[in-house]
Parts: C-alpha cells; sequence; structure tokens
C-alpha cells in the first residue's frame, strides 16, 4: 500500500480517530458485508488492548503495517476482526463490532444459520462468521482482495461511550458507534 489513507480514512492517527471515523465505511470479504455501525479502539498504552503487554505470535500484525487486519479468537470461540492503525510496531488497532448487513445477505444467513437481519452481524463474533472471517486473513492488507473497504457517506452522527466485555479500562470511552442505528451489537447509554 502506497499510502496510510484508505476509503478516506488516516490508518496513521491514533486508534480513537479511526474507530471513529470508520463509523458508516462499507467493509466487504469477498464481496460479503455491510456498513460499518459500532467499533472500539485500542492503543499499545491500554491495559485493556492486546498489546498491552507487548509482541506475541497472537498479537503480531498490531505491530505490523497500518490498514492491515488482525484477526484473533475471543475465548476460543468466535473470531473478531481488527484493523491496525497508527505507525508500525506501535501495536494498535480497532475492533468492528457491529454491521448493517448489505451484501451478500444469503451467505451471511447461510454461514450463521439464522433468517433474522440483526443476528447476522450484531456483535463481533457474528459478523465475523456471516462474512467468513478466519485466522487466514490475520495480517493481510486491507485494500486488496478478499477485502474492499468503501468510504462513508458524509454527515454521519456518531455516539460515544465504554467499551464493553473487557475487564480493564472499562470507562474509556472508546467505543463508537452510528447514531440511532438498530445494528449495534448493544444499545449506547
Amino acid at each position: 500500500m502506497s499510502s496510510s489513507i484508505l476509503a478516506g480514512i488516516d490508518f496513521l492517527a491514533p486508534s480513537h480517530v479511526v474507530a471513529r471515523q470508520l463509523i458508516g465505511v462499507t467493509v466487504l470479504v469477498d464481496g460479503v458485508g455491510g456498513r460499518i455501525v459500532e467499533t472500539e479502539a485500542y492503543d499499545g498504552e491500554d491495559p485493556a488492548s492486546h498489546t498491552y503487554g507487548g509482541r506475541t505470535d497472537r498479537n503480531f500484525a498490531m505491530f505490523g503495517p497500518p490498514a492491515h487486519a488482525y484477526v484473533y479468537r475471543s475465548y476460543g470461540i468466535h473470531w473478531c476482526l481488527n484493523f491496525v492503525c497508527r505507525e508500525e510496531g506501535h501495536g494498535a488497532g480497532v475492533l468492528i463490532r457491529a454491521l448493517e448487513p448489505l451484501a451478500g445477505l444469503d451467505a451471511m444467513r447461510a454461514r450463521r444459520a439464522s433468517g433474522d437481519a440483526w443476528t447476522l452481524c450484531s456483535g463481533p463474533g457474528k459478523l465475523c462468521q456471516a462474512l467468513g472471517v478466519t485466522r487466514a486473513l490475520n495480517a493481510l492488507p486491507l485494500d486488496g482482495a478478499p477485502f474492499a473497504l468503501l468510504p462513508a457517506q458524509p454527515g454521519i452522527a456518531v455516539v460515544e461511550g465504554p467499551r464493553i466485555g473487557i475487564s480493564k479500562a472499562v470507562d474509556v470511552p472508546w467505543r463508537f458507534g452510528e447514531a440511532g442505528s438498530r445494528w449495534v451489537s448493544k444499545p449506547f447509554r
């Protein structure tokens, strides 16, 4: 990638800035996906981040170049997709928490064994299952196959609040969502 700018997002910016800017961006994996409606930011100086303790075999992608994927298993069960940001070696990223499903709905329904549109991508594990995201996509650049990122429409209202599902730095307001979206994993307070 010749630039850190992709879909109008500067992946060299701090993770909380990138997380906010990603709201409304469309992400596709092999043509399946939707609009990002919820994200969470993590930074190397953040005790809730996988990179807080330094580089490991699990988190090496987060220390690599920006605008790449970091895919890991949560609780040994669900894959989770993050977008790496900041300068190489820093260890920061954005967890993609929820999407409004728009493309490849039949594939999503088959992968999730669900007919209900809200349950397809209303959480990081659900959206990875719906999009077919696995560890095989870890460390791949976001500007090439199987990924496609399309810019957000201007004027999207974004809300913020504390991250969810973590036990450290729980009050840090680095969870972002599209205001009023019915597609978020959990309503914002």
